[in-house]
């Protein structure tokens, strides 16, 4: 889960991670009691997860309290590369910045540990310094057992090569930025830029988290991160069933078990589709290992709410759950909708292979749904996905 800017403040903030003073509001008129509470004077900041909000006009200097007002009217409602600003952050104004630097640790899933990475070269996007100048990005690997501590973060310090005057600052934030990241099972944490101001002190001036959804269990609090503006309705709904799923843009509905299944689907769906006029698929949709009756008939529930989707292909390799029992709970799951009063008028494509297929197979045909149809090859049941959506 990615946090806006404001989200990311408050949560250095409380892990003592050094910002300045700033509060996010949703009408323009907040802003001045906002800007009167910093001083008189503010930066207008749109809160969207996208970047190149100041060049897009999302960032706007306010010297006093009625131009904050009318510098939130100008951004609350803007529309930054396809996102809309709902909210924006009344921060207080930086002093004069002196340099600009760049900090961050995130996961490396590649070398499977944790990783820092820092640069004297901050204020720009970090993509651009190591394209250009790749020598600029310290990159160094951090031990889960060992964390970072205060000796850790100085060979961080080191190895980017900070000025001396400033080295022992940013030292200590590393530490504290790096208890940001484990204390709130973060994936990234980054700030860009840290800056140095006139007088000496080193700041962080924008943040940039993304939490680990997979431990939600162990940060009850981060539900209230959650930006349910932008949610996408079935995606939310799907979450609310446990269900690992993700909206695409096409007209033929996955289902299958195992995220690895599902990622071969959509490709032989999307190389079949294009032989029926660019059919694509509609979504990932991992039921995982346990596929009983009540969990098909939430898969399918999610995807057949969805009006882009004109047929759905369940691709089942049975393994710990047998064939024969996703085949029952795909017969069951159409009768538990049938008596919710969900009708349905979409087909599905059924394939089943390994464990009890042929079983499986047989339940299906013994069943004969109208709206079923069984193709016991992959690339044969995709095909037959994608025709049947380019025929409605």
């Amino acid at each position: 889960m990615d946090l806006f800017e404001y989200q990311a403040r408050d949560l250095f903030a409380k892990h003592d991670v050094p910002v300045l003073a700033g509060e996010v509001i949703d009408t323009p008129e907040a802003a001045r009691a906002a800007t009167e509470r910093l001083g008189g004077k503010s930066v207008v900041k749109a809160q969207v997860k996208v970047g190149g909000r100041g060049k897009a006009g999302g960032v706007k200097l306010a010297a006093t309290p009625d131009e904050a007002v009318a510098r939130a009217t100008d951004i609350l409602g803007m529309d930054i590369k396809g996102h809309t600003v709902h909210k924006v952050m009344i921060a207080e104004t930086a002093p004069e910045i002196v340099e600009e630097y760049y900090v961050s640790y995130l996961l490396d899933r590649t070398n499977r540990t944790f990783l820092a990475m820092a640069s004297v070269q901050g204020g720009v996007e970090i993509e651009v310094v190591a394209e250009e100048n790749p020598e600029a990005l310290a990159k160094v690997p951090v031990d889960a057992n060992e964390g970072v501590s205060i000796e850790k973060a100085r060979e961080i310090v080191a190895q980017a090569k900070f000025p001396a005057d400033v080295a022992e600052q940013v030292a200590e934030i590393l530490v504290t930025l790096w208890d940001t990241f484990i204390k709130e099972d973060a994936l990234l944490v980054e700030v860009n830029p840290l800056a140095k101001v006139a007088s000496g002190k080193v700041i962080a001036l924008d943040g940039k988290v993304s939490l680990d959804e997979n431990a939600e269990f162990r940060q009850p609090d981060h539900a209230a991160l959650e930006d349910k503006d932008s949610a996408n309705p079935l995606e939310a709904a799907a979450k609310a069933k446990n269900l690992n799923y993700v909206k695409l843009d096409g007209e033929v509905g996955i289902i299958g078990n195992g995220a690895g299944l599902v990622m071969s689907t959509l490709d032989v769906v999307a190389y079949a589709g294009e032989n029926h006029g660019g059919v694509k698929p509609a979504n990932f949709l991992d039921i995982g290992g346990g596929a009983s009756a009540a969990v098909m008939a939430n898969g399918l529930e999610i995807i057949l709410g969805d009006p882009d989707v004109k047929s759905v292909f369940v691709n089942v390799f049975g393994g710990i759950t047998a064939c024969d029992e996703v085949a029952n709970g795909i017969v069951q799951a159409l009768q538990l909708l049938a008596d919710k009063g969900e009708e349905v008028t979409k087909p599905l494509v059924v394939r089943l292979d390994g464990n009890n297929a042929e079983l499986g197979r047989k339940i299906l045909s013994d069943a004969n749904h109208p709206l079923v149809q069984r193709v016991d090859t992959m690339d044969g049941a995709a095909d037959k996905a994608a025709e049947l959506a380019a025929a409605k």
